[in-house]
């Protein structure tokens, strides 16, 4: 699998131990920024990665900024995105599960990096269900054709 990894200036300090995690989990990365903890702004981040994984680049992404919640409202502008803040092992289970989330965002600020790779590693392990959970996934991306 292949996993685009982008984080703001929160989420700099986490970002080389969840790349180790990332490639311990089978995945190869790709990093797209930031390089330093100097103060940057997430939406860019949170573009770059969405729109790799929008596009087929990559097979799904993961944003870290402080809460989470920054890069998962900017994630989810791009069409085909279901970006999920995931705060434990359940949320990152039911986010794949129920959602199909394409995109794990993560608070930097909030959890501790173990935490998050813990959660990062049943999220990357976790399939759709499809289902019922299908026709609710074909509603949002209905959503996202509307003006």
């Amino acid at each position: 699998m292949k996993v685009a990894l982008g984080v703001d200036h929160a989420g700099f300090p986490l970002k080389k131990e969840l790349e180790t995690a990332l490639r311990a989990f089978g995945a190869s990365v790709v990093d797209m920024g930031t390089s330093s903890d100097a103060s940057c702004d997430y939406p860019e981040f949170a573009e770059r990665v969405a729109s790799a994984v929008a596009s087929g680049e990559v097979d799904r992404g993961v944003l870290v900024c402080g809460t989470g919640i920054g890069m998962s409202i900017a994630a989810n502008k791009i069409a085909g995105i279901r970006a999920a803040v995931v705060t434990d092992e359940t949320t990152a289970e039911l986010s794949r599960r129920h959602n199909d989330a394409n995109v794990f965002c993560a608070g930097a600020r909030i959890l501790p990096v173990l935490k998050i790779a813990e959660a990062l590693k049943v999220w990357l392990q976790t399939p759709f269900e499809g289902g019922r959970h299908l026709r609710r996934i074909e509603k949002i991306s209905r959503l996202e054709q509307r003006p």
